[in-house]
């Protein structure tokens, strides 16, 4: 049995988070995914949405297997629990494949990390992007 993991912020879930989840599940059997916990956002604004609800989000969609939050004090810690036989991580995240095979590895965790190239291009495929036309649209009101 193939255990993937994805993780991720998962803020205002768009076609973009379930190509990503749908690459993860096929690369395996099982999808585990880690929802980032606000505390531990450092490199992007905080999400708009809980993370209470971001985790039940996730949680409905059919491709996932489990869903937790992660650790508020290392993001190691749940992945020692798991034990994923291959991480994943999409086109747009800020990790570095080999630093992070690394650092597994320094944490008794032996899994392989892939890097979804597929990336959905629409116009509100992105947290981001969503956002902004929300903030456009209530300025023109």
């Amino acid at each position: 049995m193939v255990r993937v993991l994805a993780t991720g912020t998962f803020d205002l879930l768009h076609p973009g988070h379930l190509l990503y989840l749908s690459k993860a599940k096929a690369l395996g059997d099982e999808l585990y995914v880690i929802i980032a916990r606000d505390s531990m956002i450092k490199h992007k604004p905080k999400p708009v949405i809980p993370e209470a609800q971001r985790l039940a989000m996730v949680k409905a969609l059919r491709m996932v297997d489990k869903v937790q939050l992660g650790s508020e004090i290392d993001i190691f810690e749940p992945l020692c629990l798991i034990k994923p036989d291959i991480i994943v991580l999409g086109r747009n995240q800020f990790f570095d494949e080999k630093k992070l095979e690394t650092e597994l590895m320094d944490h008794g965790i032996d899994a392989k990390v892939v890097r979804i190239q597929s990336f959905e291009q629409c116009e509100l495929c992105s947290s981001a992007a969503i956002i902004k036309k929300i903030t456009q649209r209530n300025k023109s009101i």
